[in-house]
């Protein structure tokens, strides 16, 4: 596969946009081998390891299809960060600067409140509109800790087919793997700060 240079605005098309090392490492968070997202994707198991380490400029295409595997908006990539600190880096996340996951579908934006550099926790702001929810079905959760303070709104949860809601200041927590699912609660937008360990985004 050859190297799309247009794929990429020339500003960013550097060794400090890191775009392998992102890709990488939201590929180990999300547990997957190369092989996997290689197959998945339809991108050669080489090239994308060349991609991982920044040593071939993937199409926009490619990414695409690397980034639907690794349920990552693209945008992630290629975010704009001349306003930071270099002492910041890895530390500091300002509000201005936070990755935004927008899931339309359900009714859910997250924004991500850690750097990526802090692998082992990762807080989030979760806006979830009316009738919004996790899904129309309860999952199982990854082993690790999950904890969820309310600031606005109201949230529903299932947790292991029980059913709870909780109000404004409320909060919950839980290790292990768990049957979950959870949504907005009434007519108005639930505001949650969301935290797991570790992270998986």
């Amino acid at each position: 596969m050859g190297i799309d240079k247009q794929a990429v605005p020339a500003a960013r098309r550097d060794d400090e946009t890191g775009l392998g090392r992102k890709l990488r490492l939201r590929r180990k968070r999300r547990g997957l081998s190369l092989a996997a997202v290689a197959s998945a994707s339809g991108v050669s198991i080489g090239q994308l390891s060349q991609i991982e380490r920044d040593l071939s400029q993937p199409s926009l295409r490619s990414l695409r299809q690397i980034c639907g595997v690794l349920d990552m908006p693209i945008g992630w990539l290629f975010e704009e960060r001349a306003d930071q600190a270099t002492s910041d880096a890895g530390l500091i996340v300002r509000a201005q600067n936070r990755r935004v996951m927008d899931l339309g579908a359900k009714g859910m934006v997250k924004e991500m409140m850690t750097p990526d550099e802090c692998a082992g926790i990762q807080m989030m702001r979760i806006v979830i509109q009316p009738g919004g929810s996790s899904g129309e079905d309860a999952y199982t959760t990854k082993p690790g800790a999950r904890c969820c303070t309310v600031i606005a709104g109201s949230l529903g949860i299932e947790l292991n087919g029980l059913n709870h809601i909780l109000h404004r200041g409320d909060s919950f927590a839980f290790e292990g793997a768990r049957q979950l699912m959870f949504w907005c609660e009434g007519p108005q937008p639930c505001e949650l700060i969301w935290t797991i360990s570790p992270a998986i985004y």
